[in-house]
């Protein structure tokens, strides 16, 4: 898909998505979080995250050296 292909949706779903639009604006990213984000996404498909639990998990372990 390109800039320029029309795409058609029902009334509604604009109007859905017209007021999503002013809830969340629209924000452009510099050129370093446009990279951050890039690297970010393909970090994912590669399998290089972790589960919100397993950082649970790794906070809570590094908590407990401290004390």
């Amino acid at each position: 898909m390109q800039k320029s292909d029309t795409i058609t949706i029902p009334r509604k779903e604009y109007e859905r998505l017209l007021k999503r639009q002013k809830i969340v604006p629209v924000v452009k990213l510099t050129p370093s979080e446009r990279r951050a984000l890039e690297r970010g996404r393909r970090d994912f498909k590669a399998g290089k995250f972790i589960t919100l639990e397993e950082l649970e998990r790794e906070l809570e372990s590094s908590h407990r050296k401290q004390r």
